[in-house]
């Protein structure tokens, strides 16, 4: 490891790229030194002077000092990049991955793992995860489905898409529902507030204090919703709910309801009272499509930012967390706005249901062959 000092000559357009690089603050660390090694030693200090400076071992200034020479200040803003002591795998194994992801589960599973697919296949399990990231393959994920039965699919969601993106004159377009059940939780103990490096704490247990159910109508339009919390939820107190929405909005509009199949928006009760306020036009969703109702939006705000943790000791505290939470959203609502047309869900139902059939028909064969 003895050499002599080598003397370099540095150009005066080279010197100033290299001073500005170690005065810019935004040069990585490692190319400062380097251009301080190539400084220094075009400034005829010695490898030891060099060294003490740049608290780099010898063989480092050796190398830069050789990789100006051979490559310029180029050489200095790079690595070399060094060929990887493992094999890269064979596509066969890849292969191998990739079929047996889609086509088999494990014995002891009903999915896939990077670490069962690994010990089955004989590699580590990191290159089981680079193979399904090349693939764009998420076994340890799920979606969930249901396509709709509903023989009446393609006029009702034409019906509803038809309302939102061009509602009539002179009307109010109003997504109705109820979201039932809502438990009024108190946990069995005090959780603990957020602090630095820990998240606020609660309890997995809890007690119970009741339930509520909370109907709302939400206006497609402005966003304003009409809500209002009832003990249960039959047709006696939809149609509580229904006068509520008619003392709550302007007489001479004629109100068009999205509302779902549940059977109490259909009982007797609910068509005699409807055949007196002519006013009101309820339309249904098709069955199993729950995500055509805006209102469902709503719901699932209401739930994540006032529900899932809150703490109730009782159904009043809870509806009036409720109520207050309608109040604030009131006070500056903002609508949620349909973007997709009748003809793309359609289109997509049919996708669906295409596959679907597909299935169907590879099961069937596979069991006629058993």
């Amino acid at each position: 490891m003895r050499r002599k000092d080598i003397c370099l000559y540095v150009s005066p357009s080279n010197r100033a790229r290299l001073e500005a690089l170690v005065a810019d603050r935004n040069t990585p660390a490692k190319v400062i030194w380097r251009a301080g090694i190539v400084l220094a030693t075009a400034d005829g200090h010695g490898t030891n002077e060099i060294m003490r400076r740049t608290g780099k071992s010898k063989p480092c200034v050796w190398r830069w000092q050789e990789r100006y020479v051979d490559a310029g200040i180029d050489g200095l803003l790079r690595d070399k990049t060094r060929p990887s002591r493992i094999a890269p795998l064979g596509w066969d194994i890849k292969q191998q991955v990739l079929t047996k992801t889609a086509r088999e589960v494990p014995a002891n599973a009903t999915h896939w793992s990077a670490h069962s697919m690994a010990a089955e296949i004989g590699i580590s399990h990191r290159s089981v995860q680079r193979i399904w990231a090349e693939a764009g393959l998420k076994p340890h994920l799920i979606r969930t489905f249901k396509v709709s039965n509903d023989p009446m699919f393609e006029e009702k969601v034409t019906d509803v898409v038809g309302l939102y993106m061009s509602p009539p004159d002179k009307a109010l377009v109003l997504c109705v529902d109820e979201k039932s059940q809502i438990q009024a939780l108190d946990r069995t103990q005090p959780g603990l507030p957020m602090k630095r490096g820990r998240a606020a704490t609660m309890t997995h247990d809890y007690k119970r204090h009741g339930t509520t159910t909370l109907f709302a109508a939400l206006d497609v339009k402005t966003g304003f919703v009409i809500g209002e919390c009832l003990p249960r939820h039959r047709a006696k107190e939809f149609i509580r709910f229904l006068k509520r929405i008619d003392r709550a909005t302007d007489t001479h509009l004629d109100l068009h309801l999205i509302v779902d199949n549940y059977g109490t928006h259909k009982t007797p009760e609910v068509n005699a009272w409807l055949a007196k306020h002519p006013r009101f036009k309820l339309h249904f969703i098709p069955t199993s499509s729950s995500w055509l109702n805006l209102v469902e939006r709503f719901f699932a705000e209401i739930t994540g930012k006032r529900i899932r943790r809150g703490v109730f000791r009782s159904v009043a505290e809870l509806e009036d967390a409720i109520q207050d939470y309608l109040d604030h959203h009131n006070a500056n609502p903002k609508p949620f706005v349909w973007t997709k047309t009748a003809r793309e869900i359609l289109d997509k139902e049919a996708r669906a249901l295409e596959k679907r059939r597909a299935i169907e028909n590879g099961n069937q064969a596979l069991e006629s062959e058993h």
